[in-house]
């Protein structure tokens, strides 16, 4: 028999170590070809690393919540092919993950720009020779979580590692806010800061009889912790425009049939979308930023994730990386491939991060307008909503006319640190502006 040593996959060029959630096969375990053996997890997204040929499990080399590093052996397989007789190794074997998808809107927790709430940030061993993982460390940071802290909590993982679910469980416990820093500060003449106030604790809630409870899933804690720590990060403001559409409305539907038969795609409107909001940061490009502190880091590619819903209620957001160097019909292709993938639960890690700004289509589900949350690090987020038939003026040299008209708003959420209420409000009626221009005759 010969055996085959299984590494961990390369994840992403911004993954470089996962954690192992559990073991789907025994040693001993009978595996086919492309079988998921074991599930990972990263601060990204969660994934089933697949065998790459058909043997028996020979070996796992790492355990349930051991923290693994990218080409690190995770276990072996025996297999029958030739060339390998009494157990020789054969060449290493680095198998491509099964990506499962993770929340966005973010849902992919990013650490958040330092604020005055948050602490230094954390650094990867402590003085007692813990390690700690990314998320962990993530977590920490935005949660205000000292080093000092974080030795003091019992670690459920191999060797006392404090996982995910130690810092979450611990965090409803602080009476007191984050521990203060035991470094004395140097005298100045200067006037002291304002106390940051300690966080109001959400209150205690006791069920009803016949109440049923329903413990959040994983993605569904990285979603909600994401989801506070954006509104905790940035001040949101929310600008409303209201755009006639009809002349796309009408494009669409003289040249979808001939689309989907000449290029085997759907079109839908949502590449059409991403294609005006691109070219309005090309005119806007302040609106493509994130905040570091004080530093304002002007992105040079335009990444734009698109927010995908699942049927299990989850949330992704997949990214068009530089995705102003697609046409439409690229573009279209490409939305469809990632919206497609996305249900699957098919995306790669490097295909949920990186973006640099977020449209979320609410209009799916009939919502007229919506107030998105910004999806961190990024600043500004824009909801397109349903396109209604609605009574309208329309103008004519001839006078005024009441018609019937495709509208539709389009709500753009905005960081007011480093977007100000012009530049945010410019923004959107830009986007609008050229969904409005749309022309009927243009070709694809």
């Amino acid at each position: 028999m010969s055996k085959i040593e299984i590494l961990l996959p390369k994840m992403g060029e911004s993954v470089a170590e996962a954690t192992i959630i559990k073991w789907l096969k025994n040693e001993g375990d009978r595996v086919e070809a492309d079988e998921p053996i074991v599930e990972i997890a990263t601060d990204k997204v969660d994934s089933e690393v697949p065998a790459p040929e058909a043997g028996i499990l020979v070996a796992q080399l790492v355990k349930d919540g051991d923290v693994v590093k990218v080409g690190q052996p995770i276990a072996t397989i025996g297999t029958s092919a030739d060339g390998g007789g009494n157990g020789a190794a054969k060449p290493t074997v680095t198998a491509a993950p099964a990506v499962a998808p993770v929340v966005a809107s973010t849902p992919q927790p990013v650490a958040a720009p330092i604020v005055a709430h948050s602490a230094s940030p954390v650094a990867r061993t402590g003085p007692t020779g813990k390690f700690y993982s990314p998320l962990v460390r993530n977590i920490a940071q935005n949660e205000g979580v000292s080093l000092e802290e974080l030795e003091s909590i019992a670690g459920s993982g191999q060797g006392g590692r404090v996982t995910k679910k130690d810092i979450l469980d611990y965090l409803p416990a602080r009476s007191n806010g984050p521990a203060p820093a035991q470094t004395a500060a140097p005298a100045s003449t200067s006037p002291a800061p304002a106390p940051v106030p300690t966080p109001v604790a959400a209150p205690k809630i006791t069920p009803d009889t016949g109440d049923e409870l329903i413990e959040m899933d994983r993605m569904s804690r990285l979603t909600a912790d994401h989801m506070v720590m954006s509104k905790r990060t940035s001040p949101h403001v929310t600008s409303f425009v209201e755009a006639d559409v009809t002349n796309l409305w009408l494009w669409r539907e003289k040249v979808k049939k001939a689309f989907e038969q000449r290029e085997g795609e759907k079109l839908t409107f949502t590449p059409v979308f991403i294609m005006a909001i691109v070219q309005a940061i090309k005119e806007m490009p302040m609106v493509n930023v994130q905040l570091d502190g004080y530093t304002i880091i002007k992105k040079r590619d335009i990444n734009i994730g698109m927010a995908a819903a699942l049927s299990n209620g989850s949330l992704i957001v997949p990214v068009i990386k530089n995705a102003d160097q697609y046409n439409l019909v690229g573009m279209a292709k490409k939305v469809n491939d990632l919206a497609n993938r996305a249900r699957l639960g098919k995306l790669l890690p490097d295909e949920v991060s990186g973006g640099t700004y977020t449209v979320t289509n609410v209009g799916t589900f009939g919502n007229v307008l919506g107030t998105p949350v910004i999806n961190q690090p990024q600043v500004a987020i824009m909801a397109t909503g349903a396109i209604r038939k609605k009574p309208a003026v329309i103008e004519t040299p001839q006078g005024d006319l009441i018609g019937i008209r495709h509208q539709m708003f389009l709500s753009h959420s905005y960081d007011h640190r480093v977007v100000n209420g012009a530049l945010g409000g410019r923004f959107v009626r830009r986007v609008a502006d050229i969904l409005e221009d749309w022309s009927p005759d243009q070709s694809f």
